[in-house]
């Protein structure tokens, strides 16, 4: 397994190199200079140094070599400056966001926390919802419990976030009262009460993104559990005598797993990548609503960051998948 995992994470190496130099140069070819909001009383020689400053006007081949060792070479010995204190990356240039003239990984750390604590926290809750349902949607299969739940999931595959969202808002903040409309990004827990005003703002964003994410796994579950339920091993082992619970619970759930690991973990990278549209909704300051604004902005450096650590978290998180099937079924090996 180890040496399996290895080999996939060399090979890797030129994927991602491969990915990072198609979205260079796309986004190369995209309209945008960061001199665009600068005052129109600077004279333009100095806008020019601005620009020689942040690469811009330099070869295409030149500029994604200065990414790649800012990226790869700068950025971690920032990194270690933060760990161990020292001054690796001192004097050195990273890479400057067009938009705010800032450190991009610095404003992309910064808006980490807020996704993980709305998209994070819908993901884990749509797991924990969407499993079990699956689960006794399947083994019930088409009782009522089965036919209440396909109708939940059809909504929630059906009414996009910028519906439901809104429609939150109208019931429970301008209708009951219940809930703050806005979340509020400066907010800081430091007792009980408030960390009830933490979860009273991130109960409405975290239904609209759970309702998603729950329709699609509640599905892929209910239909991986049918599938093996009519299982010749099914039978096998009813007839061997063990309990309902444990055919159900451990035979075919095991089985059942698999293609849903595989859902769970491409779709972890999505956490990272924050929910663009609930996060405008309702004012989260996360990473969707960060990549939107840089896309706005033409801001290229900030858009090119972002894109590549998707990609590398989706290559990583199909690593992990591909391992967690060898745990999950002994037949397969990689060794």
């Amino acid at each position: 397994m180890l040496s399996y995992a290895v080999r996939r994470l060399i090979l890797s190496i030129p994927t991602l190199l491969f990915i990072s130099f198609v979205i260079f140069m796309l986004l190369q070819l995209a309209p945008g200079d960061p001199m665009a909001d600068v005052p129109l009383t600077v004279p333009d020689e100095v806008k020019q140094k601005m620009r020689e400053a942040l690469g811009v006007g330099e070869p295409a081949l030149v500029q994604y070599w200065k990414w790649l060792v800012q990226v790869f070479w700068i950025e971690p010995q920032v990194f270690l400056d933060w760990l161990l204190g020292t001054d690796f990356s001192e004097g050195k240039q990273r890479v400057i966001s067009w938009q705010n003239r800032a450190p991009v990984m610095d404003t992309i750390v910064q808006r980490i926390p807020q996704t993980l604590a709305v998209v994070g926290v819908a993901y884990v809750v749509a797991i924990l919802i969407a499993i079990p349902v699956g689960i006794y949607s399947a083994y019930r299969q088409y009782s009522v419990f089965d036919q209440a739940g396909t109708f939940v999931t059809m909504i929630g595959f059906s009414i996009p976030p910028f519906f439901t969202g809104p429609l939150l808002i109208v019931i429970f903040s301008v209708q009951l009262g219940w809930l703050p409309s806005v979340y509020d990004t400066t907010h800081v827990v430091t007792d009980w009460e408030s960390f009830k005003v933490q979860l009273m703002q991130m109960v409405m964003p975290v239904m609209v993104l759970a309702l998603q994410i729950t329709a699609q796994l509640s599905r892929y579950m209910r239909a991986t559990m049918l599938d093996n339920l009519g299982q010749d091993y099914v039978r096998t082992a009813r007839a061997k005598g063990l309990s309902e619970a444990v055919v159900v619970m451990v035979h075919v759930l095991r089985n059942s797993m698999i293609p849903v690991v595989t859902v769970i973990a491409l779709g972890i990278p999505s956490i990272f990548g924050g929910a663009i549209i609930t996060e405008n909704v309702f004012g989260v300051n996360g990473i969707g609503q960060l990549l939107l604004s840089w896309l706005f902005a033409n801001d290229l450096p900030g858009v090119m960051t972002l894109t590549f650590i998707f990609a590398v978290l989706i290559v990583l998180f199909n690593l992990i998948a591909d391992i967690l099937y060898g745990v999950l079924d002994p037949r397969i090996r990689y060794d």
